[in-house]
């Protein structure tokens, strides 16, 4: 592609390649092709003058040159744009728009004549009554209703640069909520789309994977434990449980077998199938994500929905204030005033703006919250439940000793578990086949096909006999494998503060593995500055073992804690909490957290959780630092904070208004102009960052104290 560099200056160069260069509906596949390179930190595409503005790191000019050089226009296709993409060129085009709206109404002022502009008045009046003249119809009295009567109060008085200065700041209102709109709509669904990069394809020479692009309408692909189904289907072999809750909102799983529908963004619990594809990812989750997000009030905060409520009933009492004052007055220009005046506008726009503007702000800081709401619960929360494992803990346990019974030598024990364990991505999983590998230690398979139990272990046949993996409470409880007295005293022994896991073969129990798991390196410090924001109760539930709990929460400061615990357990204690009255925050990162996650009144998964756990989570850390659970909180507080204060701003302001429109101080056009400049102001002042730059340093820096 041809083009100039109109501006160049270290790690930030604009290309101009002129404004037919590139149609409009190729900007999002220039932007997805400029910003694939690992040499670009951002980009702007704008085809109105073929400007290409390019962010890159340091070093990299020549190659950001080459890129834009090769794009050829006639080999790109209309792919769909980025979200990134999408939510810039909502930004871009609010701003151009309202740059219109404002140098359409100076300029049409400054050089039309006065009956042209009378003329565009009337015109422009029609929309505002007949809305109006609607919403009465319709036995309502809402904002609207107010607003067109505004207008015709000034057009009675023949008072028309007073009726167009109205009509320009409704304009200006409408654009806004439109653009909040817009943007809450791009950011959620950004946030909710499938985020899968690969499936594996079921062919005649067995599974393969493929990137999912690739993917065709009746291609079959398999599914399995703790995976997002990425695509619209039928069952075609096998059956698992399947959580649908990102669907339908229920948290119990429904079990899926052969010839049952399956839907995208929906995730296996437990269990394995083959699905055959009947809608592709592009047409099934983001389209459902987006219809719903545009037409339901659930992912709202409830101070949001609360204020558009609260917006509308003052509504009335700003007719009676108008017809009080025209009957004590008899003046309809003190009475008009009033009418340009109400607490609606700034109250119905302010408070989404500033959600969303929290929501975005998050996002920048790797944070993904599905809704204000979320950030409400979070601001109001006293009491934070931690899982351990993964979570308080890091995600890489390491294997420290290994216990042998009967005829088994450690060796063979490690082999065998490592040989089990290897089917399952969790981090304890991870550390028995690790520590098997570093101490050279092979095992392959010689058992049939593994059994997951959910957060209790793993169950297979191996030469004839059942052998077990996994928690005491598995081992002993459920399968019935006696443990003597004098193998328990071995292993509390050697294990010390680890967690155990316990490996039966035949009925009986053949060794024991030793995993240390130690907290996190900024743990402690997280959980100290979760209490100087407020929270009351931090409490631990795990499925470990009461000295490998008691070590962990000693280490961290928590004395509510609750060990040896299964899924069921969590998500009832969650509940006991709710019902006591506590507001509870529920961080899990594992299958077995899910149940806990969806019952918490606001939950969180970091990056390394499994799918399940960040799907059923509403809200997702990017990072594995525990410390942005502190700027979570102090976001949503910040956030509480900004809209009361709004509040008392807008009816303090406005109250001066009326009653100084009341005593005849102003005019309505000066009213008029006041109101809607304290909308725009108080807006404007929502859209702001609630986090300053120092303030997130300060929250994530880490002593060195804090280590120790």
């Amino acid at each position: 592609m041809k083009f100039k560099i109109v501006y160049d200056k270290p790690q930030r160069i604009r290309f101009r390649c002129g404004a037919y260069a590139f149609d409009k509906e190729y900007e999002g596949a220039i932007y997805n092709l400029v910003t694939a390179s690992p040499y670009v930190n951002s980009a702007q595409v704008s085809s109105a003058n073929g400007g290409i503005l390019v962010n890159y790191t340091k070093g990299s000019r020549s190659k950001i040159i080459d890129l834009v050089r090769a794009i050829n226009v006639k080999t790109l296709k209309k792919n769909e744009p980025s979200a990134e993409f999408g939510i810039q060129k909502i930004d871009s085009d609010f701003h151009d728009n309202l740059f219109t709206l404002v140098a359409k109404h100076y300029l049409s002022k400054m050089f039309l004549p006065a009956p042209i502009r009378t003329a565009i008045t009337l015109y422009r009046s029609a929309k505002y009554i007949k809305k109006a003249l609607k919403t009465l119809w319709n036995g309502k009295l809402t904002v609207d209703v107010l607003d067109g009567a505004s207008v015709v109060a000034c057009l009675c008085q023949r008072k028309f640069k007073t009726a167009a200065t109205v009509m320009f700041m409704l304009r200006i209102s409408g654009l806004l909520e439109e653009y909040t709109h817009a943007r809450t709509k791009a950011v959620l669904t950004d946030s909710l789309a499938i985020k899968t990069d690969r499936v594996w394809l079921v062919t005649d020479d067995g599974d393969v994977l493929i990137p999912i692009e690739d993917l065709r309408v009746g291609d079959k692909i398999r599914v399995q434990t703790g995976k997002v189904i990425p695509v619209d289907g039928v069952v075609a072999d096998g059956e698992a449980t399947v959580n649908e809750s990102s669907m339908t909102g229920e948290p119990l799983p429904v079990l899926k077998r052969e010839g049952i529908s399956v839907y995208a963004g929906t995730v296996i619990e437990e269990g394995s199938i083959v699905v055959t594809v009947r809608q592709l990812a592009s047409n099934t989750k983001i389209s459902k994500i987006i219809e719903l997000i545009g037409n339901s009030e659930e992912l709202k905060a409830g101070v949001q929905s609360r204020a558009e409520a609260l917006a509308d009933r003052i509504v009335p009492f700003s007719f009676i204030g108008f017809f009080a004052t025209l009957i004590f007055t008899k003046n309809i220009t003190r009475a008009v005033s009033l009418l340009m005046v109400d607490y609606s506008c700034a109250i119905k726009l302010s408070t989404p703006i500033a959600v969303i503007s929290a929501v975005k702000e998050a996002a920048d800081n790797d944070i993904t919250i599905k809704g204000g709401k979320y950030l409400e619960a979070f601001a109001n929360a006293d009491t934070i439940v931690f899982d351990k494992t993964g979570t308080l803990t890091n995600a890489e346990p390491v294997l420290e000793k290994v216990v042998a019974f009967g005829d088994y030598t450690e060796d063979e024990v490690l082999r065998i578990s490592a040989c089990l364990e290897e089917h399952f991505p969790h981090s304890v999983a991870n550390a028995v086949v690790i520590g098997a590998e570093k101490r050279g230690i092979s095992h392959s398979e010689e058992h049939t096909e593994v059994e997951y139990v959910v957060a209790h272990g793993i169950a297979t046949t191996l030469h004839g006999k059942r052998a077990i993996i996994g928690s005491k409470h598995f081992v002993v409880e459920d399968e019935n494998v006696t443990v003597t007295k004098e193998q328990q005293n071995i292993i509390d022994e050697k294990s010390g503060s680890c967690s155990v896991l316990y490996l039966a073969i035949g009925g009986e129990l053949s060794g024991a593995l030793c995993i240390s798991d130690p907290p996190r390196k900024e743990a402690k410090q997280a959980i100290v500055m979760l209490k100087k924001q407020g929270i009351k109760n931090v409490v631990m539930l795990t499925g470990d073992s009461y000295r490998a709990a008691k070590a962990t929460a000693a280490m961290l400061g928590i004395t509510d804690y609750k060990c040896q615990v299964l899924p069921e357990d969590k998500h009832r204690y969650v509940e006991e909490m709710k019902q006591n009255g506590q507001k509870v925050i529920m961080v899990g990162d594992g299958i077995n957290d899910t149940p806990a996650l969806a019952a918490a009144n606001v939950s969180v998964a970091m990056n390394d959780a499994s799918d399940i756990a960040r799907e059923t989570a509403d809200i997702t850390i990017k990072g594995s630092d525990l410390r942005a659970l502190v700027r979570v909180r102090k976001l949503s507080k910040d956030l509480m904070k900004r809209i009361n204060k709004n509040y008392r701003f807008i009816i303090a302001f406005n109250s001066a208004l009326l009653l100084s429109g009341f005593m005849g101080v102003i005019q309505p056009s000066v009213s008029a102009f006041l109101h809607n400049a304290s909308t725009m102001m108080i807006c404007a002042k929502s859209m702001t960052p609630l986090t300053k730059k120092n303030d997130k340093d300060k929250a994530l820096s880490l002593p060195e104290k804090a280590e120790q």
